[in-house]
């Protein structure tokens, strides 16, 4: 497994499943905290990820607090828009998690706070607009781990 993806209190059942593909086809691992605003059985969740839901490595978390006390000695970085550090800024290693927040409202401030240090963006130009897709934004960073680690067993 080379990078944990997770999906703070998702919403829309397309973006998810978008992101499940792309994790499968990176080899990454897929978290989901909970509450989810869909259902993981729903058809469109099912057809942004195509057939390639059932090789999903995803674990499903009750909260956000129930996943660091899980993952207590592992890496977290998080994606925002209120950062100042890019997240081409960062040195990832193997296993790293990076958390995004809801299409909505992105990540709650007590979320973001408990480690400004480690708060990334994907630079934008200014706009009236608030960001990129969530799937986008996954698949930007994502790229970007891989590329440091080396794509490994990436053809």
């Amino acid at each position: 497994m080379n990078l944990n993806i997770v999906l703070f209190q998702p919403e829309i059942p397309q973006n998810t499943g978008n992101i499940g593909r792309t994790c499968v086809l990176t080899d990454c691992k897929l978290h989901l905290i909970k509450p989810l605003g869909f259902s993981l059985d729903e058809k469109q969740l099912k057809r942004a990820g195509l057939d390639y839901w059932p090789y999903l490595d995803v674990e499903i978390h009750e909260s956000y607090e129930a996943l660091r006390e899980k993952y207590k000695d592992d890496t977290f970085y998080y994606s925002t828009t209120k950062s100042s550090k890019f997240y081409s800024d960062v040195k990832y290693k193997k296993g790293d998690f990076i958390i995004f927040g809801r299409e909505s409202s992105g990540l709650p401030d007590s979320v973001r706070d408990s480690d400004p240090e480690r708060c990334i963006r994907v630079p934008m130009v200014s706009s009236s607009t608030r960001s990129l897709n969530l799937s986008n934004t996954v698949a930007i960073m994502t790229y970007e781990v891989l590329r440091q680690i080396g794509f490994p067993d990436m053809r």
